[in-house]
């Protein structure tokens, strides 16, 4: 089973995130970067597939070169081989964008593939939109939102929890399935497995590479772009409310002021 699993390097949570401000695009250089905690969770479910049915795990990634950070990691943890899309082209592409890319460089892989595993969203853009846009570009069923995940020989088997209960999903191989928090633990990268990645192959693409045209992404062409930013207001302080026997009327005013009720 031939298994590609998308993944991104996104802005560590814990550091400051900011937009540029020539171009309101993300500040890359303004926070520590890692590989987004929901791809090292699809890389996990890879490689459960994988130790259960035999086959190779390839990771499939669009970014700048530092991104080959986040390469490493998943390779750490035990994947195969890695195909990292890497141009300034790309710089400010949206959404659509990057789904259409990603599946140009999917299309790359040696040997094809038999499932594409991703995310449910980046923590940094959320959209939550690219792996079922993956999926419709290359013809493929989503199966989005697993929290279980099963292959019974061509067939994918999917869980889902939904607010009403949970719902099944089935599909014929080639299919993508799209990940969440509840899937599972993702490992941690061995010394070995850690050495080890050092070693595996890293096909490195251009834009000309994947057969992508320029045209086609960038800030310049993108769909939807950021026109303004402004930094989130401090909290404030809030208000007080002396309790003198009308306690309860000031709170349901104050909710009133506020059309919380």
């Amino acid at each position: 089973m031939n298994i590609v699993v998308l993944v991104k390097q996104v802005p560590d949570t814990y550091s400051e995130r900011k937009l540029a401000d020539a171009d309101h695009t993300l500040d890359r250089d303004a926070s520590d970067a890692v590989i987004d905690e929901i791809n090292e969770r699809a890389v996990e479910a890879a490689l459960q597939l994988k130790e259960a049915h035999d086959g190779e795990v390839t990771v499939v990634c669009v970014g700048p070169d530092r991104a080959n950070e986040a390469i490493r990691k998943a390779l750490s943890m035990g994947a195969d081989k890695a195909v990292h899309l890497s141009d300034e082209a790309l710089h400010g592409s949206d959404a659509v964008q990057t789904a259409r890319a990603l599946a140009k460089v999917i299309g790359t892989v040696d040997g094809g593939f038999d499932l594409v595993v991703a995310g449910n969203e980046a923590s940094d853009g959320r959209t939550g939109a690219v792996p079922a846009m993956v999926a419709d570009v290359l013809g493929l069923p989503a199966l989005t939102h697993a929290q279980e995940l099963a292959v019974e020989g061509t067939t994918v088997n999917v869980t889902r929890g939904t607010d009403d209960g949970i719902t099944k999903l089935t599909a014929e191989l080639p299919a993508l399935v799209s990940v969440g928090e509840k899937i599972n633990e993702p490992r941690y990268p061995s010394f070995k497995g850690i050495m080890a990645a050092k070693k595996k192959p890293v096909a490195a693409l251009t834009l000309a590479d994947a057969g992508i045209d320029a045209g086609e992404v960038g800030l310049a062409n993108a769909l939807s772009t950021v026109t303004a930013a402004a930094p989130k207001p401090p909290k404030s302080g809030g208000e007080k409310v002396e309790d003198e026997g009308d306690g309860g009327t000031k709170i349901a005013e104050y909710l009133v002021a506020q059309k919380i009720i």
